[in-house]
This record gives C-alpha cells, sequence and structure tokens, in this order.
C-alpha cells in the first residue's frame, strides 16, 4: 500500500526515490539501544522505528524520517483494532510534519498524500479534509480549498459521531467563508467598476437564498461554546449588509456577554465598532470598554475609553478615567506613547483643578515605590528628550507633580532646549512648583 501510493504520486515526491524496505526494521537498528529495552518482533520493530521517526524530527532529518515512514505505514495492514484505529492519525500527523518541511515536497505532493490519507480508515476522512483545505488556504489557493471542503460536505458513510458532526458543522462554516470570502471579493470588484452589481448579477453568492444558507450555517456554529470570531465578523457583515442591524447588535452582545463562551476581549471589541459606527450613546459605548478595561488595561482603546470618560458629565467617570490612563502607562508597551502622556498629564490638572488632587494621590500611592525608576530615571530623561521633546516635556510635569523639582527627570528637562522651548519649559516649572505633592524645605 505504502509503495502504491508512492508510486502514484508525482515524480518530485520525496518517496519516489525511496528503495524498497522490509517490513520489518533491519537488525541493526535495535542495536542502537533505547534504555536498554529488548525488542523483537513485529510490534516491538514498529515502536523502535516511530522513535526513529520522531527523533529525526527533532533533528530536522526530513529526508531520513520520510524513509522510516514507508516502514511505519506497514502498521496500517495490523490486524489488532487498537493500532489500526490510532494508525491513520499518527501516520497522518507525522507525515504532514514531514512535507511541509521536505526540500522535495511540493503541494501536489501534498495533495496526493491527503488524498490517500481521507481513503484510510473513513473515520478521519473529515478531520483530514479540514486540515487540508488549512493548508491549502496557507498558500493561497482558496478555490482548492473550497473544492475540498464542498467535497467533503457530501460526505456519507454510516451514522456520524458526536466529534464528527461537529468536524462536519466547521467543514460547513469554513465553506460558507470562503463564499463570503468570494461574495466581499466580487462587491468591491463591483463597486471599483462603478457597476450595481448586488442589483443586476445572477451570482448565488448574492441572493437572498444564499444569504440564508450563510446565514443557518454560521448561527448553527457559533451556537457552539468557543471562539468563533472570523465568523462571528462574516456574519455581522452579512446582516450589516442585508440592513439587519438589530440582529447584528443582538449577535455581538450574546457573543460578548454570554457565559457559554470563553473570556474574550475580541468579542467586546466588535461590540464597541459596531456601536460607534451605528452612533450609540456614548454611556452605551462605556459600559462596553469598561469590560475591556477589566479584560485587558493596555489595550489600544483605552485612550478612547479615557477620553469618552472625560467628557462625560459624571463624576465619577472622571475619576475612572484618570484610572484608566494610570494603568495603560503601567505597562512597557505605552511608556514612549506621547498621547498617553499627554492624557494623563491634562486629567491630572484637571483634577487638581476641581480639587481632587486625593484621586491623583491614591493612584499614585501604589506607583510611588516603581513608577520612578520604571518612567523617570536620567537615563530615560536624556534618551526621551533626544526622540521627542513634546513627550520628554510632558513626562516631566507629571514626574515633577508627583516628585517634586529634585525628581531627576524633572532637573534634567528643564535644563535642556534651545530658546525655542523656554517658554514651554517655564510652564512645566510654574506648574509643578504651583501643584507639586512634594513642597521643598
Amino acid at each position: 500500500m505504502a509503495r502504491e501510493a508512492a508510486d502514484d504520486c508525482p515524480e518530485e515526491t520525496a518517496g519516489s526515490t525511496y528503495p524498497r524496505v522490509p517490513v520489518l526494521l533491519p537488525k541493526h537498528l535495535p542495536l542502537l539501544g533505547f534504555h536498554g529495552r529488548p525488542k523483537s518482533g513485529f510490534h516491538q520493530s514498529l515502536s523502535i522505528c516511530l522513535e526513529y521517526i520522531q527523533e529525526a524530527l527533532f533533528q530536522n532529518q526530513w529526508q531520513r524520517a520520510a524513509e522510516f515512514m514507508l516502514i511505519y505505514f506497514q502498521i496500517l495492514g495490523d490486524t489488532t483494532t487498537r493500532e489500526q484505529q490510532a494508525a491513520p492519525e499518527i501516520f497522518w500527523r507525522l507525515g504532514t510534519e514531514i512535507l511541509f518541511h521536505h526540500p522535495k515536497s511540493s503541494i501536489e505532493v501534498f495533495n496526493c498524500f491527503a488524498d490517500r490519507m481521507k481513503n484510510i480508515g473513513v473515520k478521519h476522512f473529515l478531520q483530514v479534509s479540514l486540515e487540508h483545505a488549512f493548508h491549502l488556504l496557507c498558500q493561497g489557493m482558496m478555490e482548492d480549498a473550497h473544492r475540498v471542503l464542498t467535497v467533503a460536505e457530501s460526505w456519507r458513510y454510516g451514522t456520524k459521531s458526536a466529534a464528527q458532526e461537529k468536524v462536519m458543522k466547521l467543514i460547513q462554516t469554513y465553506r460558507v467563508l470562503l463564499d463570503h470570502h468570494t461574495w466581499l471579493e466580487k462587491r468591491a470588484a463591483a463597486e471599483n467598476d462603478d457597476q450595481d452589481y448586488f442589483a443586476e448579477s445572477s451570482s448565488s453568492l448574492d441572493t437572498h437564498s444564499h444569504f440564508q444558507q450563510a446565514k443557518i450555517a454560521l448561527h448553527e456554529i457559533i451556537q457552539l461554546p468557543g471562539v468563533w470570531d472570523p465568523f462571528v465578523r462574516s456574519y455581522v457583515d452579512l446582516l450589516e449588509y442585508y440592513s439587519h442591524h438589530d440582529e447584528a447588535e443582538e449577535l455581538l452582545r450574546t457573543y460578548a456577554y454570554d457565559s457559554k463562551y470563553p473570556s474574550n476581549p475580541n468579542a467586546h471589541v466588535y461590540l464597541y465598532k459596531f456601536l460607534k459606527k451605528n452612533h450609540k450613546t456614548s454611556e452605551n459605548l462605556i459600559q462596553v470598554l469598561k469590560v475591556l478595561y477589566n479584560l485587558v488595561p493596555s489595550h489600544e482603546l483605552m485612550l478612547e475609553f479615557a477620553e469618552l470618560l472625560q467628557q462625560s458629565n459624571k463624576e465619577e467617570h472622571h475619576k475612572l478615567a484618570l484610572q484608566v490612563i494610570f494603568s495603560v502607562l503601567d505597562f512597557s508597551g505605552w511608556r514612549k506613547n506621547k498621547k498617553a502622556w499627554n492624557c494623563l498629564a491634562k486629567q491630572m490638572k484637571q483634577a487638581i483643578k476641581c480639587r481632587h488632587r486625593d484621586w491623583v494621590q491614591e493612584e499614585w500611592k501604589s506607583r510611588k515605590d516603581w513608577w520612578p525608576a520604571f518612567h523617570f530615571s536620567h537615563f530615560l530623561a536624556r534618551k526621551d528628550w533626544q526622540k521627542s521633546e513634546k513627550l520628554a516635556c510632558k513626562k516631566a510635569l507629571v514626574s515633577g507633580i508627583m516628585l517634586g523639582k529634585g525628581c531627576k527627570y524633572f532637573t534634567y528637562v528643564v535644563h535642556q532646549g534651545p530658546k525655542a522651548q523656554k517658554k514651554k519649559l517655564k510652564t512645566v516649572k510654574k506648574l509643578v512648583k504651583k501643584h507639586s505633592f512634594v513642597k521643598p524645605r
């Protein structure tokens, strides 16, 4: 069977140049030793062969691994039911890894291997087809992947297990996802050509029947617990095109808040962007971003969140805005972000102006032991000034208020700059003198 598979594949396949091999390993192989265990007989030899394949994979010896795979292929003819069930899975996993890296491999070789594996152990047909489609998608072969999924979708063999039913749902939904991708391409092409494609085309991709088919398939897969980001986005796009905005919002809210789905920051991002695009109230936007803040306080949308809170008329929102921007700057990825430091400086001044110095002091209390070294060292002052004088001035203002005029960062910055910066630095010194928490002795 292994030899037939190799002979039917294209000439460039690695397997076509292999010498014929015996069913058992050559006698010298067991003598290499595996933890001193004596090896004899058919199954013991196959066990050793598997260890040699794994060793070759770890050492990136793809040709050697492929040669041992031809031997290991004999396990598919074993009469032990347990090993027959496990063999196709093992062979598929190892084979795909080898073909992915082998220098003589090609997409034709992989297709040949995948087609053979689909017919060895019918219980694996659906799973192999799905992974085959994934491989084709990685190669940018959308049409071929769609063909593989369509064939798999029509597969019938006895009664499906619960696991096979789930895989079938995935196959159906990924096929719909590819249909949606094609639909988007044709819509974009029509818009570029100034054609009313969606009013005139007879393609099934833009008909209402296609919409209903896609809607049913996407709805079914999203009902299962899991992270379904690309499917949700495609579903919402279809619903929006057909002006089902209420249904799209309900879907996004369910995906974000239903406990059957794992915690997923993207779900709240999708809901926020949808509500923002449809001009929902600031209160609605704040509620969504508040959940995202608790999940990912360093998310890029936190600056928008802080601005929304600051624009609110509620005092509790102004306090939360200060907490949000302090939390953002706890993360190294934001250390040199001018917008973040500008936002913090602005909100600190606003809080102090409105007689809420205690808000700032409360946030600083948990950071006073590590922020000076993290943000306000002499070394960082020099680097920040070289990179961006605006950034350095904003940080100098914050550091001066928190640590006083003796802060190394503040001291370095206020003694720098040409005449053009003197006015700005003078303003910084004046603000620090007036509002600093550390008073001169």
